[in-house]
């Protein structure tokens, strides 16, 4: 099992990749891995939502009920619509990012789903169709799904941000490359 130590996960032997088993080396890995205020700000987010999930899954364990989860799940909702308000409020440089529209997607999705099950634990006195009860297994697969989009996003802005204009030779040209370029935009112009 790899451990999360310093801002780096550690190398798991058998898969040699990266790797976090449990919720709390998830929390570990993004509190020690930040650097700016609002990199902070929603890896704390995470850590809290991440936090509420796998007390979620710990009382799906133990309870089969769905009804015995309501108030669980209600505290999740809350988590995630503050998480979720976060996220919105986050930079343009964040915007930017491809991941980070698929991590709001990501939170809304889970909220939907959240709201589908809170439906499955009401009393079912309507005339509607029964909705959905709470499989552990699905509630797992949502909820790493969803916090592992919001560690693609804190990935790629933190390369975003740390890249170095050194690390690429794409925007170096040489000065002979330079001049046979004006000179030719200059004739095209004519």
């Amino acid at each position: 099992m790899g451990e999360a130590t310093g801002p780096r996960l550690a190398i798991d032997p058998t898969t040699q990749l990266p790797s976090i088993h449990s919720f709390g080396e998830l929390s570990h890995f993004l509190r020690s891995a930040m650097a700016d205020e609002e990199l902070l700000q929603l890896a704390d987010g995470l850590g809290g939502l991440a936090a509420r999930i796998e007390a979620v899954l710990n009382g799906l364990k133990s309870e089969a009920d769905p009804a015995a989860q309501a108030p669980a799940l209600m505290d999740l909702m809350t988590i995630l619509r503050e998480h979720r308000a976060l996220v919105i409020a986050l930079s343009p440089a964040w915007r930017g990012l491809y991941e980070y529209a698929s991590y709001l997607a990501a939170l809304n999705n889970f909220r939907v789903l959240i709201g589908q099950w809170l439906l499955a634990a009401a009393p079912q006195g309507r005339s509607s169709p029964t909705p959905q009860a709470i499989s552990f297994e699905d509630f797992e697969l949502v909820g790493w799904r969803t916090l592992g989009e919001g560690m693609l996003l804190i990935d790629m802005y933190e390369q975003l941000a740390g890249g170095d204009a050194s690390d690429s030779t794409a925007g170096v040209l040489e000065d002979a490359r330079v001049r046979r370029a004006k000179s030719w935009w200059e004739r095209l112009r004519g």
